[in-house]
């Protein structure tokens, strides 16, 4: 999907990437191929093929971090495809709402190992880092507002800078409605009966009964309702890549 991506060129927008396609400019080979496009001057498609190019080669030398800087974030979604196997699903339990609030479980799910980071225990600036350093994308729900801004505050630079699916955002194009929760029951995935139904808030007090009486069930319990919300991730994004790409597949009749 990211080959046949145009949005990362200056001052083209959806539109006319669409009409791109049906004019039958696919990818970024036909792009720099053909020798006019209508609509963009010699010497602004000159430079358009340079750029395309470079993504080109960035894209080959597995640089993600590149994309996050030309790709609007609405549309990271795209390079979901050329890094699964690379990808960090993520999620965070905080003592609180605010951004302010103590960070106190980071669940990380990468290359199929379950990470789950517990302040006090083994969070810290280079466990978070360390687990994230080789991750090419992340994948969150609605981590854009609320856990990289979180995690960026408590942890300045641990938290690579490459492109990010917020699935919260991404769902809502694919139509899907509501929290993540309720977006897993729509999908028909259903979580194990001892975290079914908790909620966030829920999450804040089983982390101050750890605090009060060092009470290991709550704690269990705290790192299993993370687990289900990471684990969830990579299934949903999966659903709602394959939604989106036919969206857009049937959007310019390719």
């Amino acid at each position: 999907m990211i080959r046949r991506t145009f949005l990362i060129l200056p001052s083209l927008g959806k539109k006319k990437e669409v009409n791109l396609w049906k004019e039958g400019i696919l990818d970024w080979n036909d792009f720099v191929s053909t020798s006019k496009i209508k609509g963009i001057s010699a010497e602004r498609k000159e430079n358009m093929d340079a750029l395309l190019l470079r993504a080109d080669q960035s894209l080959e030398n597995r640089q993600s971090e590149y994309f996050s800087k030309i790709l609007p974030s609405v549309e990271h979604w795209r390079m979901l495809d050329n890094f699964w196997d690379d990808a960090a699903y993520l999620d965070i339990e905080t003592s609180g709402r605010s951004r302010y609030a103590s960070v106190t479980v980071v669940g990380i799910y990468y290359k199929g190992k379950m990470t789950s980071l517990v302040k006090g225990e083994d969070l810290t600036f280079q466990s978070l880092s360390d687990s994230l350093k080789d991750a090419k994308m992340l994948v969150t729900f609605n981590g854009s507002s609320f856990d990289l801004p979180i995690l960026e505050y408590h942890f300045p630079f641990a938290v690579p800078k490459v492109p990010h699916c917020d699935l919260r955002h991404a769902c809502r194009r694919a139509g899907y409605c509501g929290g993540l929760k309720s977006i897993e029951k729509q999908m028909g995935m259903f979580r194990e009966k001892e975290v079914e139904y908790m909620t966030g808030e829920e999450a804040v007090y089983l982390w101050r009964a750890w605090e009060r009486s060092k009470s290991k069930n709550a704690l269990k319990l705290l790192v299993k309702y993370n687990e289900e919300d990471v684990l969830n991730l990579e299934p949903i994004a999966k659903t709602t890549y394959s939604i989106l790409k036919q969206k857009l597949i049937e959007e310019a009749d390719i």
